[in-house]
């Protein structure tokens, strides 16, 4: 009878790799369209499944193929992309909207409006011949974040440790920490926002310095109440909303009876510009227990440390829920830390502001 041949083990099953992201393109620019396109085949994780000349041309494309991220440029003849995305991101099928713009007059405003939309994040685009180098970089860590973070399941979910609600002060300052998409969420929560809440309103958003003027104007025509790009010495006022601009972080400093803003300028640990982190610890320093901060979707773990800060103050800190964030980055580092006293929608988060500051008038 023959040996038998000894067995071969065979070889661990490798890690099974992530489908690459699927992009689409829609850009007027020849140019534009071609250099995006070899910039971005030649990555590894990326397949450009689809460039359009148009927004016309973009969604009969959205309704032949599936891809993960569009690449979309508001400033287009016929249907610019602002006016074409709310029909684009219904016809998308879940996939995530990277706005490409200007710092010009127009297509600052219109990128602002675009985020306020529903739009996840947006990027500079830079003129002829600039297209590599830096902006190369920043634009795949920026698709590989907004990729990763759309395809996350559920079971990377990290439940809210949730912490007792503050129950003895009522509310005197609101700061608010937002990153990619959180545009649209501040648009839900100032919607939503009681117009009893007279505290003033501090708010940190990680967007390009020219969009600030923009972006406070936006809010402004949201909430119906004041807003500013906050300036040193600005003292804060009932019920408006002070942005920090986008070379500076938001602090305070108490002059008398009246607190002012103090523009610090320093870099903060996260490496964000502004950054949330100084605006919440002010925020811990000057109002303690009456301070609420909250943490809308974005990247990164900005704001955890300045969380902190208030929640040792005797502050409160609401978190934005997985389900309604863009990035699930930001908000879910502080539930994780166990620093929020809940994880809830923009809405819901609006609707317990206005119970804290209902319990007393502010001063």
């Amino acid at each position: 009878m023959a040996a038998r041949s000894p067995s071969i083990p065979l070889p661990p099953p490798g890690p099974i790799a992530d489908p690459p992201i699927r992009l689409m393109i829609v850009d007027d620019s020849i140019v534009a369209r071609l250099i995006l396109a070899r910039m971005l085949a030649g990555r590894a994780g990326f397949v450009v499944a689809a460039s359009a000349t148009n927004a016309r041309e973009a969604l009969a494309l959205l309704d032949r193929i599936r891809v993960d991220i569009i690449l979309l440029d508001v400033a287009m003849p016929g249907i610019d992309g602002l006016t074409a995305l709310p029909d684009i991101l219904s016809r998308s099928h879940g996939a995530r909207v990277l706005i490409l713009s200007s710092a010009a007059e127009h297509g600052a405003e219109a990128t602002v409006r675009a985020l306020a939309l529903g739009a996840a994040d947006t990027l500079l685009k830079p003129g002829a011949g600039h297209f590599a180098g830096r902006f190369a970089e920043t634009l795949v860590e920026r698709l590989r974040r907004i990729g990763r973070a759309a395809r996350a399941p559920a079971s990377r979910r990290v439940p809210c440790r949730e912490r007792p609600a503050c129950q003895d002060s009522a509310v005197q300052c609101i700061a608010i920490g937002a990153s990619t998409g959180g545009v649209n969420a501040l648009s839900a929560l100032f919607r939503a926002l009681p117009a009893g809440v007279t505290a003033p309103i501090l708010v940190t958003q990680h967007l390009p310095a020219p969009f600030m003027p923009y972006f406070a104007g936006q809010l402004q025509e949201i909430a119906g109440r004041g807003a500013a790009v906050a300036a040193d010495g600005m003292p804060l006022r009932p019920g408006e909303i002070a942005v920090a601009p986008g070379d500076g972080h938001l602090g305070l400093v108490r002059t008398g009876g009246t607190v002012r803003v103090r523009i610090e300028r320093a870099p903060a640990a996260s490496g964000c510009m502004p950054s949330v982190d100084p605006m919440f610890a002010a925020v811990a320093a000057i109002f303690g227990a009456a301070g609420f901060g909250v943490v809308l979707s974005g990247m990164g773990r900005d704001g955890v440390a300045g969380a902190a800060a208030l929640v040792a103050a005797g502050g409160e800190i609401c978190a934005q829920d997985e389900e309604s964030s863009v990035v699930w980055g930001m908000p879910g580092a502080v539930v994780a830390a166990g620093l929020a006293t809940a994880s809830l929608s923009p809405r819901q988060i609006a609707r317990r502001i206005g119970e804290r500051a209902g319990r007393a008038p502010s001063p």
